[in-house]
């Protein structure tokens, strides 16, 4: 997508700045490169990052829409255990027939609540599914305001866009990440992997997906929630004083410098 927009910038001598939220440096990205002013990444160790172009990288926040953090003091309302799951407005199968048979299970152990994002053809049948076997659940296509859905979960099972992943990030929601096998050069799981490193997340490889693995982690987390706070408590520690106000201001003053 960036690509015309950089190639009419060089064109009319405008200053590019370039923003890279993978932890892979993209294809486009990497191109530009030299004709950038700076470019703008969430980790100072990114995949394919060429030697020598270090003094060009500038550290930032995960970029963030406004309303995002409105909301991040926003106390829920139940008791239940609230597990999300993002499969992307096109939903995948893994999410909408293996997951939601291993949530059965674990619905027969306490009370849970799913929230649960599907394609729009997967949405009556979802949830049929989920009232046959009683489980509280709010089932939806995609959705601007997934940010009302996000601050009533504890949990979340989803691929591992850059964007997502900072936004489960900012409200402090450990998730299971699944990466997409296809994704180029693999950044959904080095997106995951960075969130994995510094135990904020669990990744599940969808190739080698084991349901009775998969319900036995879920059970791990939602029962004995020893491993789900502390995981809880290092995306807190990753995000003090993540602000509005302090992200805006980090990008005006490099603007502002060049």
């Amino acid at each position: 997508m960036s690509l015309p927009l950089c190639l009419a910038a060089k064109v009319l001598k405008i200053k590019i700045f370039l923003i890279e939220p993978n932890m892979v440096l993209g294809r486009a990205n990497k191109f530009f490169l030299n004709f950038s002013e700076k470019l703008l990444s969430y980790s100072k160790n990114l995949i394919n990052f060429p030697k020598g172009m270090e003094q060009k990288q500038i550290i930032i926040r995960p970029l963030i829409r406004k309303k995002y953090y409105e909301i991040i003091n926003y106390e829920k309302k139940d008791s239940f255990f609230t597990i999300i799951i993002i499969g992307g407005s096109q939903g995948a199968k893994i999410f909408d027939t293996l997951i939601n048979e291993i949530l059965v299970k674990i619905s027969n152990r306490h009370s849970i609540k799913v929230i649960h994002q599907t394609s729009e053809k997967n949405i009556l049948s979802l949830k049929n599914f989920y009232k046959e076997n009683k489980i509280e659940n709010k089932v939806f296509n995609f959705d601007q305001n997934l940010n009302e859905f996000l601050r009533e979960s504890d949990l979340c099972i989803t691929r591992a866009g850059a964007s997502s992943l900072a936004e489960l990030s900012l409200y402090n929601i450990p998730f299971i990440a699944i990466p997409l096998p296809t994704s180029k050069d693999n950044h959904q799981y080095e997106n995951a992997k960075y969130y994995q490193d510094k135990d904020c997340c669990w990744i599940i490889d969808q190739n080698d997906f084991d349901k009775q693995k998969f319900e036995k982690l879920l059970i791990k987390i939602s029962i004995k929630k020893d491993e789900y706070f502390k995981k809880k408590n290092n995306l807190k520690e990753l995000n003090y004083q993540n602000t509005w106000k302090n992200v805006n201001q980090k990008l005006l003053e490099i603007f502002n410098e060049y």
